[in-house]
């Protein structure tokens, strides 16, 4: 894919200030969509000056091994689900929005590993909120309940 003015990105995600960028683009994308945006603007009402901080913290220890987030990220998760079910649909436009924003900004390992790790994210997400396994993998049990091994 190409980003917005045509030329194919170039170069790989390497530090804070690209994934400062790339957070803030896709915020961008989210509260403008019909679908999302409402659940970022009229449900967490979320004060993105605050919020942007923090995600960069999260994405940065994902991309980049930093140890900077240190919060549970399924618990405001939990409570927005609350108040307004999120569901696949959610999960699946929240996904196209971010690889769609990466494509367009970079290209390179840590670019293909944050596409990776967001669909991990997404899908573990999804599951807890549907009180599932955090993992996509479902440990076989035995017919007296024991894991096997």
């Amino acid at each position: 894919m190409t980003p917005a003015g045509g030329a194919p990105a170039a170069r790989d995600l390497t530090g804070r200030p690209d994934v400062e960028a790339l957070v803030s683009a896709f915020y961008g994308r989210a509260f403008a969509d019909p679908l999302i945006g409402p659940v970022f603007t009229d449900v967490a009402k979320m004060d993105l000056a605050a919020h942007m901080p923090v995600m960069c913290d999260f994405w940065e220890s994902v991309l980049f091994a930093a140890g900077l987030y240190r919060r549970n990220a399924l618990h405001p998760h939990l409570a927005l689900h609350r108040l307004a079910p999120l569901g696949p649909a959610h999960f699946d436009r929240w996904l196209a929005l971010w690889t769609t924003t990466v494509d367009a900004l970079y290209r390179g390992e840590k670019a293909e590993l944050a596409k990776t790790q967001a669909q991990r994210i997404a899908g573990s997400l999804l599951r807890r909120l549907n009180s599932g396994d955090a993992s996509e993998f479902v440990t076989i049990r035995r017919r007296g309940g024991a894991p096997q091994g």
